[in-house]
């Protein structure tokens, strides 16, 4: 699996945290190597604010940031996915749609910053620490041999990458690895 640029979709049901978060991350992260978008099963139908205020403060580029359905790309003039990620319990435990040319899939799931209770600084830590997770998750993710491994070695490693929790320590010990 050798390719210029990979296609990765990250899903949660609702795309207005996670989701956004990780497509900012792999964006900015994936140094050209991979284009992320992300999509919902109930899109809310905006990104969450404090999504956006994250992002924001952390440099990402929120201008095409949308709560959009994974409708949009499973359709036959949908860009080509290479990688589609679960990235909350809900959309794995959905019947997800049928992804043409099959690509590889895992699920990362990370608690939902958006269901957290509390006064505002609770709930942007929630958000904080999603996106720290999800920000490890695909440093590690960006760093895999992808070209090198075989599909079921590449998916070893993507259920791997679901199981860690974020720790910088996680990166160091895939880097190690590989």
């Amino acid at each position: 699996m050798t390719k210029d640029v990979y296609n990765v979709l990250f899903l949660c049901t609702g795309n207005s945290a996670r989701s956004i978060m990780a497509e900012a991350i792999m964006n900015s992260e994936g140094k050209g190597r991979f284009k992320a978008y992300s999509a919902g099963s109930k899109p809310q139908g905006a990104p969450h604010p404090y999504t956006l205020d994250l992002l924001q403060r952390l440099k990402h580029d929120t201008s095409g940031a949308r709560s959009k359905s994974w409708d949009e790309f499973a359709g036959p003039d949908a860009p080509h996915m290479d990688f589609v990620f679960t990235v909350c319990d809900d959309a794995a435990a959905e019947e997800c749609p049928l992804w043409p040319e099959q690509p590889m899939t895992a699920h990362w799931g990370v608690p939902d910053p958006v269901r957290v209770e509390g006064n505002e600084a609770v709930k942007r830590l929630a958000f904080s620490e999603a996106y720290r997770i999800l920000r490890s998750r695909i440093l590690i993710f960006t760093n895999l041999p992808i070209g090198s491994l075989d599909r079921m070695g590449l998916q070893r490693r993507l259920d791997d990458i679901g199981k860690t929790a974020g720790d910088p320590t996680d990166i160091e010990h895939s880097e190690g690895a590989i």
